[in-house]
């Protein structure tokens, strides 16, 4: 005996299954198979209300809201038009920027490193009075 009317076909253009436990897609709404139900399956173009992640933008690494049934990419794509605090010139910027005023030393470092007695910025190397030759005091330093 026949069930004619038991089960469906596959939504999928290039399976049509007939399938008697079909499964119904919670986003577009069609029906698909096991093989074809999950939304990159059967490229769903209505994943997008279903996604809970928060886009991010690669520009600025802020979260960026999304309203239920927007489509993320546009949104992103807006913030970065108009919102975006993204500066180019900022990524640029040399963190390095303290050279040693020892005669003949090329080191930069990070933070000043400045000598109590002559007030000049040195490196790490050359921080101590004695390792850069120091002339800011009068009364000599003990090599201790």
């Amino acid at each position: 005996m026949e069930f004619p009317g038991l089960g469906e076909h596959c939504s999928e253009r290039a399976c049509k299954q007939l399938d008697f436990l079909p499964l119904k897609c919670d986003a577009c709404g069609d029906v698909f198979c096991k093989d074809h139900i999950r939304y990159d399956d059967h490229k769903c173009s209505s994943a997008y209300k279903k996604n809970v992640q928060v886009p991010v933008c690669p520009l600025c690494n802020a979260p960026i809201p999304v309203q239920k049934g927007e489509i993320p990419d546009i949104v992103v794509g807006a913030h970065m038009d108009k919102d975006c605090k993204y500066n180019p010139a900022q990524q640029k910027q040399r963190i390095f920027t303290n050279k040693c005023l020892k005669p003949g030393c090329k080191r930069k470092e990070m933070m000043k490193v400045v000598c109590e007695q002559c007030g000049g910025n040195f490196c790490i190397k050359h921080r101590h009075p004695l390792d850069h030759e120091c002339k800011g005091s009068s009364h000599p330093t003990s090599k201790a």
